[in-house]
């Protein structure tokens, strides 16, 4: 188990959406969020106090918790001296990058001296099976997003909170590193080789009450060249009858992707639910979920109106406004 309260290393992070691990956790296990640290050039700011290792240690924290989900999933030589440093104070490490804590040799040589563990949450400890298509009791949501990084996995959750809230069956399913580190379990989906990445969402969602929800995480796009093969894998593994779109209007392209546009939510709807109907031909898309952040509540307002309008299906901010509207529609089914 990974020790919790923990200090979000935010590193030297380019943007706020570099540092979306700590985000996910200080937003929806605040609890467990300590503080902040940031090196020189950090451009991410959660809001927390920023606190050196000692003054972290002071408050209690346990685990440094690596923040950031960079391109790559790398560990630099700059981050390196303060996850040395870390270890030598006292504190655990986790981390979901792709670049493992435990192939490190000087951090795990440190991490012997010192009697400190290395947590690396992107490690499938499963064997998963192939996936059979085999259709299962129980239902299922999933998020399908224009883009990476737009509010997948908020979704599902703002989702779950809201139908714990009202007495309804379900539980979340995490499938990312930012899930895990929130819920302690899931599957790390884009680290299972791919012959058995449906097969993980299969065993990940079994079979369940007839009127329970598996609200599922979200990962990556259809769209997205570098991260469609994860959505593939959710879309057929995790057999959804319902569908969710999920987007952020505000970006100029595709995260990461400079020559490549966001498709429309029309196109989004029609690609991802002729897809999940391979698997689950009774599936349905049932709303829209709109990430408004960069948005005035005016226009945020507007925005999730015209939506409504033109597409006939319920859309929100479920973090900012709340996912009243989407579970809804899930509860009509």
């Amino acid at each position: 188990m990974i020790e919790t309260p923990y200090l979000l290393f935010l590193g030297d992070a380019p943007d706020q959406l570099a540092a979306k691990v700590a985000v996910g956790i200080k937003d929806w296990r605040p609890e467990n969020a300590v503080g902040q640290y940031r090196m020189d050039g950090c451009k991410a700011d959660l809001g927390l106090a920023d606190m050196t290792l000692t003054e972290a240690k002071e408050a209690g924290a346990k685990t440094l918790v690596i923040g950031v989900a960079n391109r790559g999933g790398v560990i630099s030589q700059e981050w390196k001296k303060v996850l040395v440093m870390a270890l030598e104070e006292g504190f655990d490490l986790a981390s979901g990058l792709h670049n493992l804590l435990r192939d490190e040799p000087d951090l795990v040589a440190v991490a012997e001296a010192t009697g400190q563990k290395l947590h690396d949450v992107r490690v499938p400890e499963i064997e998963y099976p192939i996936a059979n298509g085999i259709k299962r009791k129980g239902k299922r949501c999933l998020a399908v997003g224009t883009d990476c990084s737009v509010g997948k996995m908020y979704t599902a959750m703002a989702i779950d909170a809201e139908m714990r809230k009202r007495g309804m069956k379900s539980t979340f399913r995490a499938t990312g590193q930012t899930g895990i580190l929130i819920t302690g379990d899931g599957v790390p989906l884009d680290a299972v080789i791919a012959d058995f990445m449906a097969g993980s969402i299969e065993w990940l969602t079994p079979d369940n009450d007839e009127d329970h929800w598996d609200l599922i995480e979200g990962q990556g796009s259809l769209f997205h060249v570098s991260y469609s093969g994860v959505t593939m894998a959710l879309i057929h593994g995790g057999q959804p009858d319902a569908l969710i779109l999920s987007h952020e209007p505000t970006r100029e392209h595709m995260r990461g992707l400079p020559t490549y546009q966001q498709p429309s939510l029309e196109t989004l709807r029609d690609t991802a639910l002729a897809l999940a109907k391979v698997a689950n031909p009774d599936c349905q898309v049932v709303g829209v979920s709109v990430n408004t952040q960069h948005m005035s509540e005016e226009d945020a307002v507007a925005y999730l109106a015209k939506i409504e309008a033109d597409m006939g299906l319920p859309a929100t901010d479920p973090f900012r406004f709340g996912s009243g509207k989407l579970v809804d529609a899930l509860a009509a089914m």
